[in-house]
């Protein structure tokens, strides 16, 4: 039996030649050593086997494309390959104040910097274009009595995405005490009755209002729906009304925040603007989805939550632009560079764009329309720690993350962020 490894978007992978059996044998696997060798990349890699032996490609192409791991019997990208051990006493419970005064980890192929949100302005140069997630948290954390004959029992819902002008997809817990039928009663008079049980504690629930009546009953009975590595540790407070805002929050919609938004401060804009640094807005009413732990060994397998998001053709237009004049853009958050590589073509142009994204980046995927991107530090197996793998390299992000547990920085949606410049090509 003979062997063969290479490196791959910061992944070690290995072609191994099982030579009694047809599946691969000798001539594939010299053949994708070759196309990679020559290339290097991952539309090669996937013509090389598709010509020496198609029924041996698995990978996926659009939007969930993944590293081809041409392992026999070994799954594309491996979960456990984005997991990392985080004492709990690095997770921000609250967050920085004032909000640009955050530590920033500088993040490139060749090594690590230590800085504050409040230097962005000198660590990025003149036509730069920020891109920013103008989403809304809605306050979609409630409290319910369940009501079944004369039995009454407390269940605590998380709203996660509206169906139509009454009813809402949620996370119930715990979940097990919720039947079909139930009776949900909240404060305020609001009810709502459990139409559908998901996986994972999903429930789908109609409520006995819609449109603007419902809006104006979930904000009067909700709380601001902070992630449960948060929420499990201390109560919500009224503190988290704003900090779990951006301060330049205008569209209702989200159920979690867009965190690396929530570094910004008018004076920090202000600098921005007096570097030459431009802004721009886009729409990504993020779900609760983004707090879940990927729990297959195989990422193939794992389903992405989608999310409503919008670039208008004005913002569109103006990235376009600036990157035709050399600016680089700048995705401030996951959100943002998912939605930016939802709208963008093949050859890098952002389209106007509306719609439903599920987009999920491991590595393997190749940036269309970001080129920098700032972001929080995420939690271990989580979709957003292989997005930032993807965009940065994995063995980077690796290093760059156990630089940041023995300093000390803060993660998750309270915590510090990085700026993280691309791998390699």
């Amino acid at each position: 039996m003979a062997s063969f490894g290479f490196s791959f978007f910061g992944l070690r992978f290995s072609l191994v030649d099982f030579c009694s059996l047809p599946i691969l044998g000798l001539h594939a696997a010299k053949g994708v050593i070759r196309a990679y060798q020559a290339h290097g990349d991952a539309a090669s890699l996937y013509k090389a086997l598709q010509v020496e032996r198609p029924a041996c490609t698995q990978l996926r192409l659009g939007a969930r494309v993944v590293s081809p791991a041409f392992v026999i019997g070994e799954p594309l990208v491996r979960t456990d390959l984005f997991d990392f051990d985080l004492p709990g006493d690095r997770i921000a419970l609250y967050p920085a104040e004032p909000r640009d005064s955050a530590r920033l980890l500088k993040v490139e192929a060749g090594g690590f910097a230590h800085h504050h949100v409040h230097d962005l302005p000198d660590m990025l140069r003149a036509g730069d274009v920020l891109v920013f997630n103008n989403t809304r948290v809605i306050p979609a954390a409630l409290e319910s009595i369940r009501v079944r004959g004369p039995l009454r029992a407390a269940v605590d819902l998380t709203l996660i995405k509206r169906v139509d002008a009454m009813r809402w997809r949620a996370f119930a817990r715990p979940a097990k005490k919720l039947e079909l039928g139930d009776h949900l009663e909240f404060s305020g008079g609001l009810t709502a009755a459990v139409l559908a049980k998901g996986e994972a504690g999903e429930v789908e629930l109609q409520f006995d209002r819609g449109d603007a009546a419902l809006d104006a009953a979930i904000a009067a009975a909700g709380q601001m729906p902070l992630p449960p590595y948060i929420a499990l540790k201390r109560g919500t407070d009224a503190r988290d009304a704003a900090s779990y805002q951006t301060i330049f929050a205008e569209r209702d919609g989200a159920v979690a925040a867009p965190t690396a938004g929530l570094h910004m401060t008018t004076g920090l804009f202000e600098r921005l603007a007096g570097a030459g640094l431009a802004k721009q807005f886009v729409t990504l009413h993020v779900g609760a989805g983004t707090f879940l732990p990927v729990k297959v060994d195989d990422t193939a397998d794992h389903k992405m939550h989608s999310e409503w998001g919008e670039v208008s053709a004005e913002t569109a237009a103006s990235l376009n632009e600036a990157r035709a004049q050399g600016g680089r853009i700048v995705a401030v958050g996951t959100t943002s560079l998912r939605l930016l590589e939802s709208a963008a073509s093949d050859d890098g142009q952002i389209l106007p764009w509306s719609g439903e994204t599920a987009i999920f980046i491991t590595p393997g995927y190749r940036f269309k329309a970001v080129d920098v991107l700032l972001t929080n530090f995420h939690l271990p197996r989580s979709t957003l720690f292989m997005l930032v793998s993807a965009f940065a390299g994995l063995e980077t992000m690796q290093a760059a993350y156990a630089l940041a547990i023995r300093e000390r920085y803060r993660f998750y949606s309270y915590g510090d962020a990085c700026l993280l410049f691309p791998r390699p090509r």
